[in-house]
């Protein structure tokens, strides 16, 4: 006979899609005339929900802004989404599972739509860097210990 000493855990990617998506070039077509040296500006963010039986939604939003003298020559935003089979995980596994894990696993194909998002707006290519995201996680906990916690796991490239 064989014994299990806790329910059985199953991990499982179910699907990738893209949840929300916008881009906006507001100084177009003035913009191209000038010579580009832009500034970018990249934040991120993580968040996480129950979708059902053992499922989970995890929401990876990719901010982007190209300012160029002060102005804005592109906005994106990417919500790159995922559910995932989450089953037998204590609450202690799941934070850093829905919270690092999935967020990378999400994060080439939000890239690859930022990308694709800035090519097509007439601007030259902008490849985004890999991210920790176990370490940006650690500093999330890290900081809702000390008491300056929010509800997204945030950062800035």
């Amino acid at each position: 006979m064989n014994e299990q000493t806790g329910p059985a855990r199953q991990f499982a990617l179910q699907k990738i899609y893209l949840k929300d998506t916008s881009f906006e070039a507001p100084h177009s077509p003035a913009i191209f005339q000038e010579n580009w040296q832009p500034q970018i500006n990249l934040n991120l963010a993580t968040a996480a929900r129950d979708a059902g039986d053992n499922l989970k939604e995890v929401v990876l939003t990719i901010t982007v802004e190209a300012k160029d003298k002060d102005r804005t020559a592109f906005l994106i935003e990417v919500q790159q989404a995922g559910l995932f089979v989450t089953k037998g995980f204590s609450p202690q596994e799941l934070g850093p599972l829905l919270g690092a894990y999935c967020p990378n696993i999400l994060f080439p194909y939000a890239r690859e739509t930022v990308s694709d998002l800035v090519t097509r707006g007439g601007f030259p290519q902008l490849l985004l860097q890999p991210v920790n995201f176990d370490e940006l996680y650690t500093r999330h906990v890290q900081q809702q210990k000390a008491g300056a916690g929010t509800s997204d796991v945030k950062g800035h490239a």
